[in-house]
């Protein structure tokens, strides 16, 4: 019974974590420019040199206005634990999370989850504990993210 409950747990957040990331890239397709009133940027995306990621950073009100929220990566019982609104999936279905090393700065990162246990994911590789990830607004950040060009 426990095993058939991890396993239905498991795939629904498989099939949540696609329809996230397939509805942030379909809303980072429209036309509409990452601009706040007066001109300024909302956001900026700035490749990390060396590696296929980008730098997201948002103005204060550009994070209220998407509602990003962050918990953070812990240490229980010898391993690292996030909550499982932290992990992402990927069209593939490899998991990241987006964490965030300053205020409104966020950079993905790879994660392999163990397994899930209740409202959290034991990891088995990931940032370090005390690491900051966002647990709501990764579909916007992955949308962002990808709509990135370099010139």
């Amino acid at each position: 019974m426990t095993i058939n409950w991890d396993i239905r747990r498991l795939l629904n957040l498989v099939v949540v974590g696609l329809v996230v990331v397939t509805a942030g890239l379909l809303l980072s397709a429209c036309e509409t420019p990452a601009e706040e009133e007066g001109g300024e940027e909302a956001a900026t995306v700035e490749p990390i040199k060396g590696t296929d990621v980008n730098r997201v950073t948002l103005t204060k009100e550009a994070a209220e206005q998407l509602g990003i929220e962050t918990g953070s990566i812990r240490r229980v019982g010898g391993r690292q634990v996030v909550p499982d609104a932290a992990v992402v999936y990927d069209p593939e279905g490899k998991t990241f999370t987006y964490a965030s090393p300053k205020p409104l700065t966020f950079v993905r990162r790879d994660i392999t989850v163990d397994h899930i246990a209740g409202t959290k994911a034991v990891l088995k590789n990931g940032p370090p504990a005390g690491t900051a990830v966002v647990t709501v607004g990764s579909a916007e950040l992955s949308g962002l993210e990808n709509e990135y060009e370099p010139e």
